[in-house]
C-alpha cells in the first residue's frame, strides 16, 4: 500500500490501515504517500490514491485549496508544525459532503517534519446537497457556523445557541446532541417561554403522588427523562429571574427533588440553550442572572439569518419543497426563485418553510410560479379599496402616488426601526430614507 516515500514509516502505515477513520499520509508538496482502507472506500470512487494530488482527490481542484478560497490546514500545519483543524467540503462517491479534517505533521528522527497525517470525519448531520432531512447549507456562514458545532458536539460543555427566530437552533441542538457521545440517550426540549413557577418545577423536576390536589400518580420530570442524554432549553432569555435560580441550583449542584417529595436525585445531562435576545445586554439591565449567564454560555454558537446565507436559498428550496410534499416533484419556476431571493425573510427558514408549503397547496402542477409565493401578510391584510374620487366613481392612480401611500401605510403598521422596515421592504436603507424625505417633502394630492 505504500508509496516508496514511505517506506521508513512501515509502522505508521501498518496503524493506521488497522484505524476506522479514513486517513492518509502525505509528504510537504500534497502527494498521498499512504492511504487506509477507509479512506479509499470513502473517498477513492474505486480509482487509485497513492502518488496523487490530495486536493486533486478530495476537491477535484487543480490547485492546493489556499489557493481556491479554501482553508488548507497543511500549509498551516507546515508553517507552526502544529495540528490543524478545518472543515471543508470533500467530494465523496455520494457527491459533496463536509468533512471535518484534522492534519497532523510528523517528524523524523532529528525533529524535522517530513510527512502529514490527515484524517478525515464525515459530517453525517449536515449535507451540503439537497436533503430530506437535518441540517443543510455550504455558504462561509452556514460551514463557520457547522465548524463549531462540530468542535462543540463531543464535549461536555455547555452550548448556548444565539440568533435570530426561525434560524433552525433546535436543530442545530439535535445536530449537536446526535454528535455527542450521549447520541444514545434521550433528547428532551423544553420551551422556557410562558412557564409559570408551579408549571416549571413539575414539568423539570416531576411530582410525587399527592403532591398537589390532581396529583394521582408519580410524574417523572424532564431532567429525569433527559438521563444520559440532553436537555434543550429552548428560549431561555423568556425565563423569569425567579425562576433562573431554581435552573441555576439544577446546573450548580446537579441534583434537584420531584415536587412533593423529599430524596435527593441526582441529574445526568447536558445541556444545550438557545435565545433570540441579546443576554449580555438582559444581563446588564439585570432581568437575567450573570451566574446563570456563565453557566449557560461556556460555548456559544451563531445560527446565521437567512439574509446571511442567500448562496443556501436555491438548496433550502429544494430541501424544504421534498420535506413539506414528499410526493410531488416540486421545483421553482427561475422567476419564482427570483421573487424569493428578493425577499427579507426576517422570519428566516421558519418563514420560508411556510411560504413553501402555501405554495404547495395553492400549485396544481409540478411548477411554483411568483403568484403562488403568496405572503402571510398579504392573506391577513383587510382586502384593499380602491381611492374614489369626490364623484364617488374610482380614479387612477399613478405609480409615485400608489408607492407615496404604500411607504405611509408601512410607517404607520411597522413596529421597529427604520433599519428593519428597509429590510422588509427589500430595500437598502439609505433607498428607503430618500425616498421617506421625497414623502415628507411632497405636497398631499
Amino acid at each position: 500500500m505504500a508509496h516508496p516515500a514511505a517506506r521508513n514509516l512501515p509502522e505508521l502505515v501498518s496503524f493506521l490501515d488497522g484505524l476506522g477513520e479514513p486517513r492518509i499520509v502525505m509528504d510537504a508538496d500534497y502527494r498521498i504517500v499512504a492511504a487506509n482502507a477507509a479512506y479509499s472506500r470513502e473517498f477513492g470512487g474505486g480509482r487509485p490514491i497513492i502518488g496523487r494530488l490530495c486536493y486533486e482527490v478530495s476537491h477535484h481542484f487543480t490547485v492546493p485549496c489556499d489557493q481556491a478560497g479554501e482553508s488548507c490546514p497543511l500549509q498551516g500545519s507546515r508553517a507552526d508544525g502544529k495540528t490543524r483543524r478545518v472543515l471543508h467540503l470533500h467530494q465523496t462517491p455520494r457527491g459533496e459532503e463536509h468533512v471535518d479534517v484534522e492534519t497532523t505533521p510528523v517528524r523524523d528522527e532529528v525533529g524535522h517534519i517530513r510527512y502529514f497525517v490527515e484524517t478525515m470525519r464525515v459530517v453525517r448531520h449536515a449535507s451540503g446537497r439537497p436533503a430530506a432531512q437535518g441540517l443543510v447549507g455550504r455558504s462561509p456562514a452556514f460551514a463557520r457556523m457547522l465548524a463549531l458545532v462540530m468542535r462543540g458536539a463531543p464535549s461536555e460543555a455547555a452550548v448556548m445557541l444565539l440568533g435570530e427566530t426561525g434560524t433552525g437552533k433546535e436543530l442545530v441542538a439535535r445536530v449537536i446532541h446526535e454528535a455527542s457521545p450521549r447520541a444514545g440517550g434521550p433528547f428532551v426540549a423544553v420551551d422556557c417561554s410562558g412557564l409559570t413557577e408551579t408549571l416549571f418545577e413539575s414539568e423539570l423536576f416531576g411530582y410525587e403522588k399527592g403532591a398537589f390536589t390532581g396529583a394521582t400518580h408519580r410524574k417523572l420530570g424532564l431532567v429525569e427523562a433527559a438521563s444520559g442524554g440532553t436537555l434543550f432549553l429552548d428560549e431561555i432569555g423568556e425565563l423569569p429571574l425567579s425562576l433562573q435560580v431554581k435552573l441555576l441550583r439544577l446546573l450548580e449542584t446537579g441534583t434537584y427533588r420531584r415536587v412533593g417529595g423529599i430524596e435527593t436525585l441526582r441529574a445526568d445531562f447536558r445541556v444545550v440553550s438557545a435565545t433570540h435576545r441579546n443576554l449580555g445586554a438582559m444581563v446588564k439591565a439585570e432581568t437575567f442572572r450573570r451566574d446563570l449567564y456563565f453557566r449557560i454560555n461556556t460555548f456559544p454558537v451563531r445560527t446565521p439569518s437567512l439574509r446571511e446565507r442567500p448562496e443556501d436559498l436555491p438548496l433550502l428550496v429544494d430541501s424544504l419543497l421534498a420535506r413539506v410534499a414528499p410526493q410531488r416533484r416540486l421545483r421553482l419556476t427561475r422567476a419564482a426563485l427570483e421573487a424569493l431571493t428578493a425577499m427579507p425573510f426576517e422570519g428566516n427558514i421558519r418563514e420560508l418553510r411556510n411560504l413553501l408549503e402555501r405554495a404547495s397547496l395553492l400549485a396544481d402542477g409540478d411548477e411554483i410560479e411568483p403568484r403562488h409565493l403568496v405572503d402571510v401578510d398579504e392573506t391577513l391584510a383587510p382586502e384593499a379599496t380602491p381611492v374614489r374620487s369626490s364623484e364617488g366613481v374610482p380614479r387612477w392612480l399613478t405609480l409615485e402616488q400608489n408607492e407615496r401611500d404604500y411607504l405611509a401605510w408601512a410607517l404607520r403598521n411597522h413596529e421597529g426601526d427604520r433599519s428593519s422596515l428597509a429590510r422588509r421592504l427589500g430595500l437598502s436603507e439609505r433607498t428607503l430614507f430618500r425616498k421617506l424625505r421625497e414623502l415628507a417633502e411632497s405636497p398631499d394630492p
